[in-house]
Parts: C-alpha cells; sequence; structure tokens
C-alpha cells in the first residue's frame, strides 16, 4: 500500500473521537468521518511502518446503522453531527463502547485487573442528552464563501476543509432562534456588501457571529465580530435584529472588534449596540451570570445530568475541604459548597474566576475560594490541605507534574470529569500505577449526533 492509491472498503468499527478502521489487504486503516458498516472510497494520505491513514472520498454504500434521514440540508457536507442518520440508542452504544475499550485498555494496562486478568472496575454505561436536539446555548457561525470567491456564506466549516464555509440556515443542534438571528444577519451583509476576513491575507472586516442562549430564560445575546479594517454603521442591523420574531428575547447586541491573526473570537474592544453585555442563567437550583467569553457547559439540562451524577459519586463531603481543579466558571465548586465546610476552585483564566466569584456571591456561598492561575504552580501555594479532589481538566487532560502533585494530596477519593477519553485514560495509568484505583465510570452524551462524549470517573485510593 503507497501513499496516494485509491482504496475502496467497508467501516469495521469506530474508535474514539471519530476514527474508522478499514481492512485493506490485511492492514488496518484509518478513515475519519464515516460510521460503521458505510463501504467508502478513500484515498491513502499518510504511511509510516505501523500507521496507514485515508482521506475519505466517497460514501459507496450507506450503512446498516443508518435509519435516519438527514435532518439538515447541510449533512454530510458539515462535519458538525455526523451521526445524525443513525438511531439515538445506537449513537450512545457506540460511544459507550468507544470509552469502555480506551479504558479496559488503559486500565488493564496498568496492572488493575481481576482474578482472571479483566479490568476490574465498574462501567455503569451512557446517559443519554435529555435533548437530542436544539440543545446548545452557544454557537461561533463564521463568515466566508463555500468555494473561491463565491458570494458571502454565514455558518460552520466544511468537513475536512479550513476554508470553505456552509451556510447553516437549518442547523438542528441550536435553537430556532439561532438560526433567524444568523439568516437575517446574512441577508443584512449580502444586501450592504462587506469584505469577510481571509485567515491567509489577514485582511477584510466580517469574521464571526457568535451566539448565546439561556436555555431557562429564552434571553439571548447576539455579538458581530469584525476586524477594525473598515467602519460600518450598524445602527439599522441593531433595529431589524430587535424587530425580528424570537421565541426567546434579545437582551444585548454586542459589535466585537478582533485584530488577532488567529482564527479565534476574542475582544480588543467590545461595544455595547444595545442592552447589557450577560443574562442568567440556572442549573440545579443555582444562579448563574453568563457574559460573552463566559465558560459554561453548551448543554445546559446536559450539564445537569453531569453534575449531577458527579455529585451521587463524591457522596458526603460534610465538613471536609474540597479542591475544584480546573474550576472554570465554578458551577462544580457552588454545587458542592452547601454540603462542605470549604471549596477552593484553581482556573487559570482570570475571567472565569471573576465569573466564579461574582455567581458565588449571587448564591449567597461564603465557604467558597477560587484562586487564578496554573493548577501546577498554585497547588504549592494553598495553606488548606484537601480532603476530597474533584478534576474537570481541559480537553488535553491533565500535566503530569500537576497530576503528581495531586496525587501527593493522598486523598482518600477523587472525581475525575473528561471531556476527551483518550486524556483520561492516559492520566487513570499514572494515577493507578501511584496508588489510586478505579472505581466506576459513567458517561453522559453531552453532544448527541457528534464525535463528542463527556465521562465521570470515580477514583479510590488503596489503603
Amino acid at each position: 500500500m503507497k501513499k496516494g492509491q485509491m482504496c475502496e472498503g467497508v467501516i469495521e468499527r469506530i474508535d474514539f473521537p471519530n476514527k474508522g478502521r478499514v481492512l485493506v489487504e490485511g492492514q488496518n486503516v484509518t478513515v475519519k468521518n464515516g460510521i460503521p458498516g458505510q463501504k467508502v472510497r478513500f484515498v491513502i494520505n499518510k504511511k509510516r511502518k505501523d500507521k496507514c491513514e485515508g482521506r475519505l472520498l466517497e460514501i459507496l454504500e450507506k450503512s446498516p446503522l443508518e435509519v435516519i434521514p438527514p435532518v439538515c440540508g447541510e449533512f454530510p457536507d458539515c462535519g458538525g453531527c455526523m451521526y445524525q442518520t443513525m438511531a439515538y440508542e445506537e449513537q450512545l452504544h457506540m460511544k459507550a463502547g468507544q470509552v469502555k475499550s480506551l479504558l479496559d485498555t488503559a486500565i488493564a494496562a496498568a496492572g488493575q485487573v481481576d482474578e482472571s486478568g479483566k479490568p476490574d472496575y465498574e462501567f455503569e454505561g451512557i446517559i443519554g442528552s435529555p435533548k437530542q436536539w436544539a440543545y446548545r446555548n452557544k454557537m461561533e457561525f463564521s463568515f466566508g464563501d463555500d468555494h473561491l470567491d463565491g458570494p458571502l456564506t454565514l455558518g460552520l466549516h466544511k468537513k475536512g476543509s479550513t476554508y470553505d464555509v456552509l451556510t447553516v440556515d437549518d442547523c438542528k443542534i441550536v435553537h430556532d432562534d439561532f438560526t433567524a438571528v444568523l439568516r437575517l444577519v446574512l441577508d443584512y451583509f449580502t444586501i450592504h456588501p462587506m469584505p469577510y476576513y481571509k485567515k491567509m491575507k489577514h485582511t477584510g472586516y466580517l469574521r464571526h457571529l457568535l451566539l448565546r442562549r439561556s436555555e431557562t430564560t429564552g434571553e439571548m445575546l447576539v455579538h458581530l465580530v469584525t476586524t477594525s479594517q473598515a467602519e460600518c454603521d450598524l445602527s439599522e442591523l441593531t433595529e431589524q435584529l430587535l424587530q425580528l420574531p424570537m421565541q426567546g428575547k434579545i437582551v444585548g447586541i454586542m459589535h466585537i472588534i478582533n485584530d488577532s491573526l488567529a482564527d479565534v473570537v476574542q475582544s480588543d474592544e467590545t461595544r455595547i449596540l444595545y442592552g447589557q453585555d450577560y443574562f442568567y442563567e440556572y442549573i440545579l437550583g443555582l444562579k448563574f451570570k453568563i457574559s460573552t467569553f463566559s465558560f459554561f457547559q453548551t448543554n445546559t439540562l446536559g450539564a445537569e445530568v453531569l453534575y449531577d451524577i458527579a455529585r451521587s459519586y463524591i457522596g458526603d463531603t460534610k465538613d471536609m475541604t474540597v479542591f475544584d481543579l480546573y474550576s472554570g466558571t465554578g458551577t462544580i465548586a457552588q454545587i458542592l459548597a452547601s454540603v462542605a465546610k470549604k471549596v477552593v476552585g484553581v482556573e487559570i483564566v482570570e475571567e472565569a474566576v471573576e465569573a466564579a466569584r461574582v455567581n458565588a456571591g449571587l448564591n449567597q456561598l461564603d465557604n467558597c475560594e477560587f484562586i487564578a492561575g496554573d493548577v501546577l504552580k498554585v497547588i504549592d501555594e494553598i495553606e488548606d490541605k484537601p480532603d476530597y479532589i474533584v478534576l474537570d481538566p481541559p480537553r488535553d487532560g491533565i500535566h503530569p507534574k500537576a497530576l503528581e502533585k495531586i496525587i501527593n494530596y493522598q486523598v482518600p477519593n477523587m472525581v475525575y470529569i473528561s471531556c476527551k477519553p483518550t486524556s483520561l485514560a492516559r492520566d487513570l495509568g499514572m494515577l493507578i500505577a501511584k496508588g489510586y484505583q478505579v472505581k466506576k465510570v459513567k458517561c453522559v452524551d453531552m453532544f448527541p449526533s457528534t464525535v463528542h462524549v463527556e465521562t465521570v470517573c470515580l477514583l479510590s485510593r488503596n489503603k
């Protein structure tokens, strides 16, 4: 098998996150962006001694698992909801299998096995999202075109493309209010043309449309993100947005100036065109102030399920000092604060720490302390010693040196919440080697129809 060779085969299985395995000429080839059972045509684009990767070109035959018609007009070109043609129960079954396979391998390799040599822990399966569609409370849409020098588009990138943008005006994982705003903004700049930002040339004006919506109140923030390379009177667009028929209500419209060379949504300057730059969200009886760049789980109802499981795993924390490491805006810390002596949250993003302090005040919690800084450095400076530790790191997991310091606290129990099972599997290897045992694991599907899944893991220290 050679690089550039055209091949055909059937995807036997999908490993996390979206790595299809196809057997060709006795060798396993990784082909991304497929569904188990599909017959596909692909070209070999990477070839090493022990690894071979192919780029998907065409789906020759549908999978027997594809029993649902596509729900949006952009499928399969948009890479967001790859599994939307699968029954939801099949999606859950596949994701649970992916996580269990990863963890079984990691836990067994670390030596945590029963008498028969099998990984010795309890895998409690997966819980689905309370909403399969319209579950996202935040979305970043990009301006661009779907082919070179084509008409203006506003939406999401084509699958496998860095530059081509599809207009997703019937996206089903967001609320219809998002779609209405997207369509109005695109129509406005089609009638009143402004150049979109070209990432390679670093020229242009229109960059992103960032939308946030409260699941519980329907309040919505609209952010138009542009460069400073042009001036545009946005008063007419603002008026049109405020007159737009919606189920919810726009409470703030912002113009964000972003001249960063990187393709990220950030603010060099924020101008409030209407209203306020925040709304309130409610989760498990607590109140949270959400602003433009607040970190908050993108599936509010799914987050309630996730945190409820985490809380049940953590159990009784009466008279305990709890460390919530990688605490974000302090959601978990505040859920635990009412049943703990003290909770200390550590988070590297200063804006998130400020938001956590504000939210603790809103919820009248005076036993929460939030510290801004890198966990690797901050835990050397904290005077308190934890009785319990909760870990909720970013996708890349925990830095090995930070993990070693966390282990040295020798707390009896820990809960690890992971948004990337491969990082969790890696970190469990070190935790087990240093004296911890995985007791039980449960998955939560926060992102239906996509490749992602959250995992909650309870660990106990060997006596």
